[in-house]
């Protein structure tokens, strides 16, 4: 005889796979951002362009599934772009 599974016992495992994939999606934003943060400490201007086309992504991703909240995304969007923007400026000067 099968077993009868109560409907707590499948909230629980689907609230388990939701925890999983959601730790997974902020793992990869924050790994973007940190990707980005490198290549900008060391003034790689190309690789900053593109790790932060790449983080952007992912912010926005994560965002519009509501695994971060909407302000949050945008916040680090817009202190990640200031950072980029100072590199920017930096190196139009030398």
């Amino acid at each position: 005889m099968a077993k009868k599974f109560t409907s707590a016992e499948k909230r629980h495992r689907q609230s388990e796979e939701r925890r999983l994939r959601n730790k997974a999606t902020k793992s990869a934003v924050r790994t973007g951002i940190k990707k980005f943060v490198v290549s900008a400490r060391k003034k790689d201007g190309e690789g900053a362009e593109t790790a932060l086309r790449n983080m952007t992504k992912l912010l926005d991703t994560a965002a519009r599934k509501g695994i971060i909240k909407k302000n949050a995304a945008a916040r680090k969007k817009s202190r990640m772009q200031k950072l980029f923007n100072g590199l920017k400026t930096a190196r139009q000067e030398s």
